[in-house]
């Protein structure tokens, strides 16, 4: 086990020497050792004291809590790479107009071809929907047909956007008539797949966060995202070309009726996942996303490769001047 998903009311949690023990009303339910934790994610009425935090982080285990209806993530987490010149190199690398635009066109193209390869795989499978994906993997060919050449990053967001757009209205055609999914919406999701959507795309966020920190960087400061206040602009970019890694995932649940609209509810015009539909993906996603988990390594191993190349390091100051 690397991760462990705690999503329980009145579940109390407190560390006895190298054990994570759960309490339910004074009396100890379950324990986990601490030793093959990676991350630990919270959702829900979990009561801890700042001693388990404290433990978890010298222990080296990441901490994510899911809070209220949209699940936000707070990340808490061990110390972070210890090598600060990766940062410096990336800040500076952050007012280069033209690393920027490379690596932004990296991802776009990496995205699409993803989109693309999914599409089409979905094609093979499902004879009677052929002509709707085939079109709609040519119309995300179509829309980023000039990234190589796109002169500016904010022109590469708008080939991305139209390749998004293309891609979901071809990916819809995969869910039931019954889930009313008719393209990407958020904040809140208004749909099941939407809903469950959000939530992969919400923990494969977080695990970008926590690379890009084990790798030495900033989260906050991207090429392809600008920076925005309290955006983890980075890890944003890093997730692009793996968000089809979590539409794959989500198909499949629906598709095999691992989720169905039961699990669901809807209050103010957002669509929820309910317990038992959590247990189900949280299941399927622990399974699936270790794969994502090395990808991710892999980018972010990439990323500090080309960030550092050729970075002219600050000039040190001269002893006593």
């Amino acid at each position: 086990m690397t991760t462990l998903y705690v999503d329980r009311k009145g579940v109390h949690l407190r560390v006895d020497g190298g054990t994570l023990v759960f309490q339910e009303g004074g009396a100890r339910v379950a324990c986990v050792p601490l030793g093959p934790l990676e991350r630990v994610i919270l959702r829900g009425d979990v009561t801890l004291q700042a001693s388990v935090l404290g433990k978890l982080g010298e222990s080296g285990v990441g901490v994510v809590v899911l809070s209220g209806r949209k699940a936000e993530p707070s990340l808490l987490m061990g110390r972070p790479h210890n090598d600060a010149r990766r940062r410096l190199a990336q800040w500076q690398r952050a007012q280069d107009a033209g690393f920027r635009l490379t690596v932004a066109r990296e991802l776009v193209a990496r995205k699409a071809a993803a989109q693309q390869r999914f599409l089409l795989e979905w094609a093979e499978r499902d004879l009677m929907h052929r002509y709707e994906l085939r079109t709609a993997a040519k119309r995300v060919a179509a829309a980023v047909e000039g990234v190589a050449s796109a002169p500016t990053v904010g022109s590469l967001r708008g080939l991305e956007g139209a390749a998004a757009q293309a891609y979901f209205n071809g990916l819809q055609v995969l869910f039931a008539p019954s889930l009313h999914f008719s393209g990407r919406n958020r904040r809140p999701p208004r749909d099941p797949v939407n809903a469950v959507l959000s939530l992969g795309y919400t923990l494969l966020h977080a695990e970008a966060v926590l690379q890009t920190y084990a790798s030495g960087l900033d989260p906050y400061v991207g090429f392809f995202h600008e920076l925005d206040f309290g955006r983890e602009s980075l890890a944003c970019d890093l997730v692009e070309p793996h968000r089809v890694g979590v539409d794959r995932l989500v198909v499949r649940l629906f598709r095999e009726r691992t989720l169905e609209p039961a699990h669901f509810s809807t209050v103010q015009g957002a669509c929820l996942l309910g317990k038992a539909g959590r247990e189900r993906f949280y299941r399927a996603w622990e399974s699936a996303v270790e794969g994502l988990r090395q990808a991710l390594q892999v980018s972010c191993a990439a990323l500090v490769k080309a960030i550092v190349a050729d970075v002219e390091p600050p000039e040190q100051p001269v002893a006593g001047s």
